[in-house]
Order: C-alpha cells, then structure tokens, then sequence
C-alpha cells in the first residue's frame, strides 16, 4: 500500500486494455460497459469518488447506476450490469489491523476471505466465521451475513460486528463519512449499523472498512473427510436415503458445545453427468470428542446407503478435495485446502433455507432433475445442488442482527456452471430453474419463508428469477424471502441514509 500511496487515483475508461477485466466481475455472465472504473485506496478517496460520480451528469441516460465492487462475487448483475455507468472498485483497500481506539479487529472493505485469514489469524490467532471461498470480498459478504465452515461453533460474521465507516450521499448529493456503532446512542447510526448485519450489499452506501469484537479462535488442528459415492450404484431409496441422513444428523446435532455440534459439512448433489455425489466433513480437532463425532457422522450417512464410498475423482461445484482418509491438519491449512476461486465460468444460482430435513416430495423432485428422470440429455458435470450444514451456534445469536433466518438446520445452494464458450445458457438456466422450482412445487416453486420445513432465501445468494411470477408463485415477494420481517425497518434505514436512491439494482431495499 504504501508504494502506491503517491501514485494518482487509478480511473480505468474504454481503450485502457485493463478495462475488459475490470468491467466484470466473478461471473462471467455479467459485463458492464462503465463511462469508468475508479479503484480506491483510502476511505476518504473513496468519499471524493462518490461524491464525483453522483455530481456527474450520464453521458449515456440508459447508463446511470454506481455500482461498488468490492471481491466482485455478485452472482447477479447488480454490479456489472448493462445499466451501470460507474464501478468505484475497493478492492486496493484491503488491510487489516488492530484499531486500539475502538478496542476492535479493522478490515478494509476491499480485503477478501484470503487476505482475512491470511494476515489476521497468523497475528491475532483470531478469525472470521467467514466463507471457504478465498476470493470473496469483505464488502459483500459481511453486509450479507457472513456464513463458513467455522459458523455452526462460531455464528456468523456478523454477530461480530462492532462497527461499520460508510460514504453516504444525502438529498442534496453531498457525500460524507460516517461511522456506525453497535452501541451508538444515536439511535439512526444504530439503525445503519443494524442494516449492514444481513441487510445485503449495494443497499445504503459505499462500505470502507469494518471493525469487529470479541472475534474467535479457531481450532488449531481441525479434522478433514472428503468422501464420494459413484452414482451408477445408487437407486431412487438409496438417494433418498443418503439424503435424509443427511438431514436428520443435523437435525439432532445442534448444540455448539459438542462436538457434533460444531461439524460442518456439505453434501454435493451433482448432476448425474458428474459420475459421483461428494461430501465434504470438517471438525474441531481440538476438541477431544472431535475424531468420535466425525466417525460417527460419517456413519450416520454413509451406514445408511448400500453403495461404497470412494475418493472424489473431480470438481463438484467450486471443489475438489482428494483424500484417502479423514486427515488432521492445522486450521489454515484446511481453510486453504477448501479455499476455491471458481474459475472463469458463468453461473446461475439459487438457495433456501431449511428447517426440517428435506420431505419426500423435495427428494423426489432433486433425484429427477439430477438427471434420473428429467434432464436426462442434459449433461453438465457442474450442475449440482449442495447441501450445507447450519444453525448451532448460529441459531444463538448473542444480538438481534439483520439476518433473520436463525432457526435453518440446512442451507442449500443450487449452483449451475458453463464456459462462456459453451453457448448453451438456455439449457443450463432452464435446468436450474426447473430443479428448484420443482423441489418447492408445495409453496409456489420457492422455499417460502416462515414455512414448516423452509425460511426463504440468503441475499448473499441474488436469484432475481425471486421476482418474477414465473418461478414465484408463492405470493411471497424477494423482499420476504430473503428479509422476513427485517424489511420494513430496512426501509427507514434506506430513507434515512440513501434518500436519493443512489445505491439501486434489481433487488435493493427500496426507498
């Protein structure tokens, strides 16, 4: 940083042949045309960048979005978009530190997973609970909630958030920063506060730098499984077996004390086309009932089915792990093992939370769109659904925070990959939509919230198909499903800080 520090504010415009990198982001469906691209390094460059791009007249009036960038890992077109005509990228500013003035842990919005774990653990012994994805940036994540492997012992990263620096621009475009506090007597500071704990990225201003307290540590040893099935060896009861084990273990392993309880795990549901289902288990191996309570997982899901676990032969979704047996290993070295960057594919996603295991009808519906009954033309190794763990110590939240899903014991993702060469998004976009809107054909096509087995959607997870009554006929709007009852009062806060709606996409918290 500071070898840059004298060097003039980076602003990247069409001809500069770093413009065609800059103007997209983790997702290779999206591409945006900006007028620019400002990289950022310090808050109050990032404060004169506002304030510049909201005084600036369009020069295209079909283009006049600023966006904020930050890992750039949007799964939707809300920072590079067709309609956006300024990206304000912070991924420069991304350092971490000790604040001794706030008694708190500083981590710049730019900074990603990676730089998080890498810099803050190996001085602090501290960590977020934050996501395996290593490219991930802060300054989306973190307003999202903040989930990852560590957050059924932990919670998630947000229950760690002390305070939040945010250029804001009020009615009349004048733009300044301020800082929020968890315990500000400044009851509106409080609220902008409370809006970036699972209120979503993009929604009230430009995010600089977040501090947090009472931050954990990590298990210093954890213990790592990775494990497949072949699917030529599975049947439409064995599917349904594994998957329902699946379930019920973490239905009745809730509690973060225990061992069982702090298990994470994700079950990799690809398409048949993949040739396996993969599963992925880590545990604190610090605890002396760690090794028991894996061994004792993996036979809960793998005791239950016929077929005969193997080694992961490829890629399932944004992993691939090959190991012959659980091994135990420092907690970094597992985080960097399971750390992915996803390469450079377009994608199309879709989540939900759940409550209960899945019913017979939801498995049902997954074996048949997975290629056994429905898609069975459709070949693509990296559509899958995935399965996570989830609840315990994130269902004991220590604060109310924004994010309001804090009974789930699952949360699932449906992923779908392509090679931008491939030209078949049709199909692949089509096979998604139709697997999740199949799984919940008893709400409307989407896990609605305050269900008896679902709690909506995560907005770390944008699916603007939640808009659309194509695929939504649950007469729940994206707002519910993703906010529940927070919305109203993320609604003032949006009032109150972004009057002039500076901070907009397709699904942004409206004014």
């Amino acid at each position: 940083m500071s070898g840059l520090s004298a060097v003039p504010a980076t602003v990247v415009r069409g001809g500069d042949k770093r413009y065609p990198a800059l103007s997209r982001g983790f997702n290779q469906r999206w591409v945006a045309a900006p007028e620019y691209v400002r990289l950022v390094r310090t808050p109050e460059e990032a404060r004169a960048a506002l304030a510049e791009a909201v005084g600036e007249e369009p020069a295209d009036p079909a283009r006049t979005r600023i966006t904020v960038r930050s890992g750039g890992h949007c799964y939707e077109d809300f920072v590079c978009g067709e309609d956006v005509r300024v990206i304000l990228d912070v991924s420069p500013m991304c350092g971490v530190s000790y604040d001794e003035s706030m008694k708190a842990y500083c981590v710049e919005a730019g900074a990603t997973n990676w730089h998080v774990y890498g810099r803050l653990y190996p001085v602090s012994g501290k960590a977020l609970p934050g996501g395996a994805c290593f490219s991930v940036g802060l300054g989306g994540h973190v307003p999202a909630g903040g989930f990852g492997l560590l957050s059924r012992q932990h919670g998630l990263t947000v229950d760690y958030l002390y305070a939040v620096e945010v250029a804001v621009a009020d009615e009349d475009g004048n733009v300044r920063l301020v800082v929020a506090r968890r315990d500000d007597r400044d009851s509106e500071l409080c609220g902008l506060w409370w809006a970036h704990t699972g209120g979503g990225g993009g929604n009230f201003g430009l995010v600089t730098r977040f501090w947090f307290r009472g931050l954990p540590q990590p298990p210093g040893q954890v213990l790592l499984a990775a494990l497949a099935w072949d699917w030529s060896d599975f049947t439409k009861d064995e599917f349904a077996a594994l998957v329902t084990a699946f379930g019920e273990y973490f239905r009745d392993h809730q509690n973060p004390s225990t061992a069982a309880g702090k298990l994470f795990a994700m079950l990799k549901l690809n398409h048949v086309s993949n040739g396996q289902i993969g599963l992925l288990a880590q545990v604190d191996a610090d605890d002396p009932d760690g090794p028991r309570a894996m061994a004792e997982f993996i036979a809960a899901v793998d005791g239950r089915i016929g077929p005969a676990a193997t080694k992961m032969r490829s890629v399932m979704g944004e992993h691939f792990v090959h190991l012959d047996v659980p091994r135990a290993m420092p907690w970094l070295t597992a985080a960097r093992a399971l750390g992915s960057g996803g390469g450079n594919r377009c994608g199309k996603y879709k989540s939900a939370y759940l409550r209960k295991p899945f019913t017979v009808e939801q498995i049902d519906a997954m074996w048949a769109y997975l290629g056994n009954e429905r898609y069975t033309d459709y070949a693509n190794r990296q559509a899958l659904i995935q399965v996570d763990s989830y609840g315990g110590a994130v269902n004991r939240p220590p604060h109310p925070t924004a994010a309001r899903q804090r009974d789930s014991i699952l949360k699932v993702q449906y992923q779908v990959y392509w090679a931008e060469q491939d030209g078949g998004e049709d199909a692949h976009i089509a096979w998604i939509r139709d697997a999740y809107k199949a799984t919940f054909a008893a709400t409307g096509g989407v896990p609605v919230a305050g269900g008896e087995t679902t709690d909506g959607c995560y907005i770390g997870y944008p699916d603007a198909d939640l808009g659309d009554r194509r695929w939504n006929e649950s007469g729940q709007s994206w707002e519910t499903l993703y906010y529940k009852d927070a919305y109203a009062k993320l609604q003032e806060v949006k009032r109150r800080w972004d009057p002039c709606n500076v901070f907009r996409h397709a699904q942004s918290i409206r004014p």
